[in-house]
């Protein structure tokens, strides 16, 4: 006889009613072979003493069980284990489900996307260029998402809506898209995604599914990189020197290949940060205009620029639709509020439409609804001029510091805009052993991998600076510096 006793744990007290369960312990119990088919079960008295609970717990775990199959009750002979399920070979007693970690069946590890996990935020980290959330306009944003949802004629939009994206936010955005940007769109020619790095996968799948050559920086953003490949593009590299992609090495590939896209970061490329002359914006614009192929222009950090008013998009004076703009409101608002947006041609728009339907319906359009209300009403603007003083402000402050603490060990041009510096470590040191000795010393600082999948061996590093007020800053140049003076001795011995 099974002694149920001692195979169901009853937690009384707890969030889960006890008839439940007791009702799960006896489905695992089946699952794993324990309790095999067609075996008689107590009865409900019987049971409710070996448990020590009242017998209407035991028959309410049964009928519910009854009802999902898992038992039947056969007249005058009592309970089974049903007839109708599959034997299972025994496991052995296990108190609670668990899952392999190693999946049994075959799948596509697709072991070039694997990645460092990005650490969460410790007490303090250095990251590769972040707004700071803590200034994130939390109030107005709330404000907005409350008055759309409350309002009653706003309910449909609790319903599945156009996979284009909410239509006020398109509307509000080919404005506000023309005001700041110079570019002239229409609503039709605007997807609303969750975040540019939707928009990158979307673009990439549409160009690249039968393959064909992409060109990049010989530095560049690693996940663009990555979707490029993912896509079935054959991903080639291009110089990056202080005017940005060199646009020559680009028109000597094309000479000799056939490319169906250029990724390009123009206004502040990543990682250097520098920002691409206009000499080759418009020398990009003209080749892709004489061999077809698109450029993928990811504007990630737009609103961000100290020296001087930006650079107008390589959108903006690209006439014949090559160009696919990528954009996101995540970095102004903050990296959670997953808004970005693509432009393009209304044909490939719609096609990426499509695309995007079947990998997520639809974005969130509550709060689509908001950020179109927050750019209306001038709340995203004024956050945004906000945010870019305190930045231009953190940027000098940051600078300053390592100009006078580890200028020894480390170079850097300040960047004209954007949230992070590109700095070069000293040649005899490797920012592997300076994370490792930072992380120590309670600092975590990004993954120096990312930045030279070539091995090219530059030896820089993206420091970014929007996330950390001044003494926040400060602290990490001390730990910086300690550790770096540590290394030197090291080194000397």
């Amino acid at each position: 006889m099974i002694a149920f006793k001692n195979l169901i744990e009853i937690k009384r007290g707890g969030e889960q009613a006890v008839y439940l369960q007791i009702q799960n312990a006896l489905i695992h119990l089946i699952q794993q072979g324990v309790l095999t088919s067609r075996l008689r079960l107590p009865g409900s008295r019987d049971m409710a003493v070996q448990l020590s609970v009242h017998r209407k717990t035991v028959v309410a775990a049964y009928d519910e069980l009854m009802s999902q199959g898992w038992i039947e009750s056969v007249p005058s002979k009592g309970t089974f284990v049903s007839g109708q399920l599959p034997e299972v070979k025994p496991e052995g007693l296990v108190q609670e489900a668990r899952f392999s970690e190693n999946a049994p069946f075959g799948f596509d590890r697709i072991e070039a996307l694997h990645r460092i996990e990005p650490a969460l935020p410790s007490s303090l980290t250095l990251d590769e260029g972040t707004p700071d959330v803590r200034i994130a306009p939390v109030t107005e944003i709330f404000r907005h998402y409350r008055s759309v949802i409350s309002r009653k004629y706003n309910a449909k939009h609790l319903n599945y809506g156009p996979f284009y994206g909410d239509l006020s936010l398109r509307e509000v955005l080919v404005k506000h898209l023309q005001e700041t940007r110079g570019l002239r769109c229409s609503v039709d020619q605007i997807l609303i995604t969750r975040g540019s790095q939707m928009a990158m996968y979307l673009s990439s799948q549409l160009l690249h599914r039968e393959g064909g050559i992409s060109i990049v920086g010989e530095t560049n953003y690693i996940a663009a990189s990555l979707t490029l490949e993912h896509a079935g593009a054959q991903v080639m590299q291009v110089s990056v020197d202080d005017k940005g992609l060199v646009t020559h090495e680009v028109e000597a590939l094309c000479q000799e290949y056939i490319i169906r896209s250029v990724y390009v970061t123009s206004h502040h490329h990543h990682p250097t940060t520098v920002t691409m002359s206009a000499e080759r914006r418009m020398h990009l614009v003209e080749l892709s205009r004489e061999y077809g192929f698109a450029i993928l222009e990811d504007d990630y950090d737009y609103d961000f620029h100290y020296q001087r008013a930006p650079l107008l998009p390589l959108i903006s004076i690209a006439s014949n639709g090559n160009v696919v703009y990528m954009g996101a409101l995540c970095k102004i608002v903050a990296p959670a509020i997953r808004i970005g947006y693509m432009v393009a041609p209304k044909d490939f728009i719609a096609s990426a439409g499509h695309l995007r339907r079947i990998i997520d319906r639809q974005g969130d359009a509550i709060m689509e609804r908001s950020i179109a209300q927050m750019i209306l009403q001038g709340d995203l603007q004024r956050h945004s001029r906000k945010a870019l003083k305190l930045y231009h402000a953190r940027r000098d402050h940051f600078c300053n510091l390592l100009s006078e603490h580890l200028s020894d060990y480390l170079s850097f041009k300040i960047p004209e805009g954007g949230m992070a510096i590109w700095a070069l470590l000293r040649g005899d040191m490797e920012w592997g052993k300076v994370a490792k000795d930072c992380k120590a010393k309670g600092l975590m600082i990004p993954d120096y991998k990312n930045y030279d999948q070539l091995g090219l061996g530059h030896n820089g590093l993206r420091l970014g600076f929007a996330s950390l007020d001044f003494d926040e800053q400060k602290r990490v140049v001390e730990i910086l510096n300690e550790v770096l003076e540590a290394y030197e001795k090291r080194i000397k011995k």
